[in-house]
């Protein structure tokens, strides 16, 4: 029998206290709250996020935050250059960035340059960062990934055929780093259905201040009196719905989960 049987506390099924952890995309809609969480329970947190996304969501105290653009090669290795300078070691991984086409867009009518951005900013981004983080993974303790994927890559809508698509890569990649890592790195994935945050209104970028000249999220306000009802729940996800699912995954109990997917989405999705 496993010596880790038996001596579990599953009591808490968060991360233990003084572990540290690096979310990506940590001013976020849900990196806001999952950070605020984080910070309370003891972690050593630290965010990497845009710029104007720190100016405009400015992180707790006792929480690091660096200027990253996930998209961006160099300054991914540069964030991590400068993270490593205060730590030696990372025991979680949690990848919060992605945005969609807003307002949606048909495969017919969208711009080869639309794809390739939403392809580097979901996928590519996630594929960047988790390869270059691993290094400092593999010093941590009990170390693991959480992606946060979306449940439109098991039930695409109309107009979201790329993010889908790099969504659905995202598990392929989070299925990829668990079998290439194992047993010392877990990896998994939370993927939700439509949550109550600026997302839907094309994010807290560049991208969201130019979807608020085509109507921000009222592209979602007309079609949620048809979407609400598909949920058995009967209402959209909360950001908070979301961090639970997050460190449970990054926790101790969550030891023998790796390249899995946990669906959030109030039943609307069962695959």
């Amino acid at each position: 029998m496993s010596a880790l049987v038996g001596v579990q506390d599953f009591s808490r099924l968060s991360p233990n206290s003084g572990r540290r952890i690096l979310i990506v995309g940590g001013c976020g809609g849900i990196g806001r709250p999952l950070v605020k969480a984080c910070a309370e329970m003891g972690l050593e947190v630290a965010v990497f996020a845009l710029q104007r996304s720190i100016d405009a969501h400015p992180v707790p105290e006792g929480v690091i935050a660096f200027a990253v653009d996930a998209a961006d090669d160099k300054s991914v290795k540069e964030g991590l250059s400068a993270l490593t300078a205060q730590w030696d070691s990372v025991d979680i991984l949690v990848f919060l960035v992605g945005f969609m086409s807003v307002p949606p867009s048909t495969i017919e009518e969208m711009p080869i340059e639309e794809w390739d951005a939403i392809a580097a900013g979901n996928l590519r981004s996630a594929f960047m960062v988790s390869a270059a983080t691993l290094p400092l993974l593999k010093r941590g303790k009990e170390p693991n990934i959480v992606m946060v994927g979306s449940s439109l890559a098991y039930n695409p809508i109309s107009g979201e055929s790329a993010y889908a698509a790099a969504k659905a890569g995202l598990v392929a990649l989070t299925k990829s780093l668990a079998i290439e890592n194992a047993p010392k790195i877990r990896a998994n994935l939370v993927a939700p259905s439509a949550i109550e945050t600026s997302f839907l209104a094309g994010g807290g970028g560049e991208r969201g201040i130019k979807a608020l000249n085509s109507g921000g999220d009222e592209w979602f306000r007309k079609m949620s009196d048809a979407y609400v009802p598909t949920i058995p729940m009967r209402r959209i996800a909360q950001p908070e719905d979301i961090v639970g699912p997050i460190l449970f995954l990054a926790g101790p109990t969550a030891s023998f989960i790796t390249g899995q997917v946990i669906h959030v989405n109030g039943g609307r999705v069962t695959p």
